[in-house]
């Protein structure tokens, strides 16, 4: 099969004096894109060789016949191409950048789609931009003087873009400091300033990830045009979405302090089923003692469900969750329990008012169920260091890391 396809529609590079940059391994993840790869690999064969030494990375979780094609379509380029076939899609793409970012052996790596919505003539400039300005980090942006986001299809995608930017860069307006453009998904970054085994990705939007748990970083930008998919359709979803906001809890709720704030907003959220079930109990007969009792209980469900997928997901594999379920159930209901006492001992011991006291018992039980919470339901395992070539996660000197349930391959005879 030829890499040359019977048109070509990316601009070629300008031409400008740039300073000589670091070698490049452009890391693609792909999902069924066996309908882009040889435009992608004509076009980077065009562009970005004659600037600069690179290499590409396909880090494939295809269910189609990309992974074939990439192999037949490399036999003809000038660089070598490897594909890492992932058989457990962990992290969605941003599970795949992180695994390229691992396997990657230049002093750069871009990270782009395989869909041709990022020119591949642009990956010199951004390189380069990053040696001339001493940046980490290089953003393509659709919102700088010379970009457009015109390749979006649709005035939905336009505004669900545009307010996805907005919000990120309301959430963590430090780390996203002289970012224009937090969603963008084509960027370079030095290999040295990325620490793999601090990213948590969750969905497509590895960028924010980067800049957040890897921060601060260096940050220089450069516009671009984002372009229309060559072929396939979008993947963007409406699934994709609810995982990029629950990124966004996951990242904001880093550090404790934020953490415990939303533990207590989530909280406040629990009193609207108690009470619903607590006046469906009375209206029913129920006494209003084990009415209460009862109705706690509908909370703490809501509370659990909550917790569960909003703050502590990434520590839910730690125990069974049987397990997670009954000892939330208990610190819960033993909250209970503790402010009745707390209560009396401020009131006889303290001389406190009943209302002072009560919402000093109120804060101390949060405090504690919160601590409790942490430590008891959702504690995380110790991590055993492991060192030196061939360990999981850990580039060896020979190439990509030897990882559970990926294959890489080399699909091209160029010299490394």
């Amino acid at each position: 099969m030829s890499m040359r396809p019977e048109h070509r529609t990316d601009p070629a590079p300008d031409g400008t004096e740039l300073p000589e940059p670091g070698a490049v391994t452009i890391v693609v993840p792909t999902f069924n894109e066996q309908d882009n790869v040889a435009e992608l690999l004509y076009r980077i064969t065009e562009s970005v060789p004659a600037r600069l030494p690179c290499e590409v990375l396909f880090v494939d979780d295809s269910t189609d016949q990309t992974p074939r094609v990439i192999r037949e379509i490399a036999q003809d380029c000038p660089f070598p191409v490897t594909v890492l076939h992932r058989d457990a899609p962990d992290g969605g793409l941003g599970g795949a950048v992180v695994a390229g970012l691992r396997a990657a052996t230049s002093d750069w790596v871009v990270v782009m789609d395989g869909d041709l919505q990022h020119p591949p003539s642009l990956v010199p400039e951004l390189v380069a931009t990053g040696e001339k300005e001493g940046a980490q980090l290089v953003v393509a942006s659709r919102y700088l003087p010379g970009g457009s986001r015109a390749g979006l299809s649709g005035i939905s995608r336009v505004a669900v873009s545009r307010a996805s930017t907005w919000l990120a860069k309301g959430l963590f307006p430090r780390a996203l400091r002289g970012v224009s453009d937090p969603m963008s998904g084509f960027f370079a970054i030095r290999r040295a300033a990325v620490h793999p085994d601090a990213l948590k990705p969750l969905g497509y939007k590895i960028l924010l990830e980067l800049a957040v748990r890897n921060g601060p970083l260096t940050v220089a930008e450069v516009p671009f045009v984002f372009q229309e998919r060559h072929a396939g359709t979008s993947k963007s979803t409406l699934r994709e979405g609810l995982r990029y906001l629950r990124h966004l809890v996951e990242l904001r709720t880093a550090a404790p302090l934020a953490r415990m704030l939303v533990f207590g907003l989530i909280g406040l959220t629990g009193f609207v089923p108690n009470l619903l079930a607590l006046a469906a109990l009375t209206r029913t007969g129920v006494h209003y003692l084990p009415a209460e009792i009862l109705a706690n209980q509908a909370g703490v469900v809501w509370n659990f469900l909550l917790i569960e997928g909003l703050l502590f997901r990434e520590r839910r594999r730690h125990r069974h969750w049987a397990d997670r379920t009954a000892r939330f159930a208990v610190l819960a209901n033993a909250d209970l329990v503790l402010r009745i006492p707390l209560i009396a001992l401020f009131v006889r011991e303290l001389g406190m008012a009943v209302l002072p006291a009560t919402a000093l018992a109120l804060v101390t039980t949060f405090v504690l169920r919160f601590a409790g919470t942490e430590a008891l339901v959702y504690a995380g395992k110790a991590r055993t260091s492991r060192t030196g070539p061939g360990t999981p996660g850990t580039p060896g000197p020979s190439g990509p890391p030897d990882q559970a349930g990926t294959s890489a391959e080399t699909a091209t005879g160029a010299a490394a």
